[in-house]
């Protein structure tokens, strides 16, 4: 696929997406917040519409023919899940609210009924809160430890500390795949590798992979991994884990409830089997749906494709921004074909809060993000509390970068005239 023909992606597809053709304060929409959440394309839209109008019911309870409908569309939605990342058995896959539901069941499922002091479990210091959070409640419940892997003078993965960190006490590795502030893709495979040599297991955060490329979970090898459907053109509400079969066998389940009993007596009760042992009470049914019908549209427009588009858009975006002595990014530049990381900036401009940078690009429509992003450990090993972040997905245009970048400037000498004349 040629440049010229990649660029034709977005034109290709942004009649698909309703809310991204209006005026926002008198001017078009430049949404560029797409790391927070995706737009929906029509056919998204229309399947969540189409179950509410056609379908609605209960799943797995009823014989009546909208049940069943309701049903065979929900789980077929499992089997288009399980395909897209590639498991070996649909009963690999676990319907969750959205990522962080999927990482507390690993955690209290798993974590609290393993851990145990001396163990050890490794995450980095770019982790999302929701790759966090659960694991310090393990830490503390346990008495398992928290170790965390640095940066690199490039702020990526410290590859080298890693492997100094990692030892026989290590139990588990959880890591995100691609950074939400600092934009790096991190060594996955080899850091799986490395943990299963100590017998560790390895949870993966997909969230700002899953939508953007390839993922393979068997030749990952990883033992969890969550993505959320939300940020890959699904409806919020729902999110996944994928699961190594014999790691969610051995585990209890998370929450009880409906749905993912076998038999229930007033005093014990046996479970269902994969994957519904974790999935309890009436599940996100319409959103499940939709989210099959996004993985139906990313598909048809190739994974590929999607990642390749995205590589110019963010080569662009960088030979952009670096023009621009007051701005300063993090995380590493791209290569020159615009690969090699995710298509978001984080940055920070001298002299303006990244809160008011991102109102007055507002004002503009220029739809960005502005604080630490789930990222508080992070922003202080960067030196900052709060950074701006443009994040791009394959809908987005080479126009609205320029609109972008043109209005990004004017913002920075409108403070800097400001300051002058205090």
């Amino acid at each position: 696929m040629t440049v010229a023909q990649e660029r034709t992606l977005a034109a290709k597809v942004r009649a698909d997406f309703p809310i991204l053709h209006q005026e926002v304060h008198d001017g078009p929409l430049v949404y560029f917040d797409n790391a927070a959440t995706s737009q929906k394309p029509k056919v998204v839209l229309t399947a969540l519409r189409n179950y509410y109008e056609r379908d609605n019911a209960n799943v797995h309870r009823g014989v009546h023919a909208l049940s069943a409908r309701a049903t065979e569309a929900y789980e077929a939605a499992r089997d288009k899940t399980a395909a897209f990342v590639n498991a070996a058995s649909r009963n690999e896959i676990v319907f969750t609210r959205n990522a962080s539901e999927a990482i507390n069941l690993v955690a209290y499922a798993w974590g609290m009924n393993t851990l145990k002091p001396g163990d050890e479990i490794i995450l980095s210091v770019m982790e999302h809160h929701s790759n966090l959070v659960p694991w310090q409640f393990v830490a503390q419940r346990t008495g398992a430890t928290l170790k965390f892997v640095g940066l690199t003078k490039t702020e990526e993965f410290d590859w080298e500390q890693f492997k100094q960190l990692i030892s026989n006490q290590t139990k588990l590795v959880a890591v995100n795949h691609v950074s939400n502030t600092l934009g790096c893709i991190n060594p996955v495979e080899d850091i799986i590798a490395i943990a299963h040599r100590y017998g560790a297991k390895v949870l993966i955060d997909a969230c700002q992979s899953v939508p953007h490329m390839l993922v393979d979970v068997q030749a990952m090898d990883c033992d969890w991994l969550v993505a959320s459907g939300h940020k890959m053109c699904g409806p919020t509400g729902v999110g996944f884990l994928y699961g190594k079969l014999e790691v969610l066998q051995a585990m209890p389940p998370f929450l009880g409830g409906g749905e993912m009993i076998a038999d229930v007596f007033l005093d014990h009760s046996t479970y269902a089997e994969l994957p519904h042992k974790f999935e309890a009470g009436t599940p996100a049914i319409g959103e499940a749906i939709a989210l099959g019908a996004a993985i139906d549209y990313l598909s048809r427009l190739g994974m590929d494709a999607i990642a390749d588009y995205e590589h110019d858009l963010t080569a662009y975006l960088f030979q952009q921004l670096n023009k621009i002595p007051e701005v300063k990014l993090y995380g590493p530049q791209p290569k020159a074909d615009g690969s090699g990381r995710a298509a978001l900036a984080a940055f920070t401009v001298d002299g303006v809060h990244a809160q008011d940078l991102s109102t007055l690009l507002d004002q503009s429509g220029i739809a960005i993000r502005s604080g630490h992003h789930c990222t508080q450990p992070l922003h202080k090993v960067l030196g900052t509390t709060s950074t701006a972040r443009a994040s791009l997905y394959f809908y987005n245009t080479r126009e609205e970068i320029d609109i972008f970048i043109a209005t990004l400037k004017d913002t920075i000498e409108f403070f800097s005239s400001v300051f002058d004349h205090e």
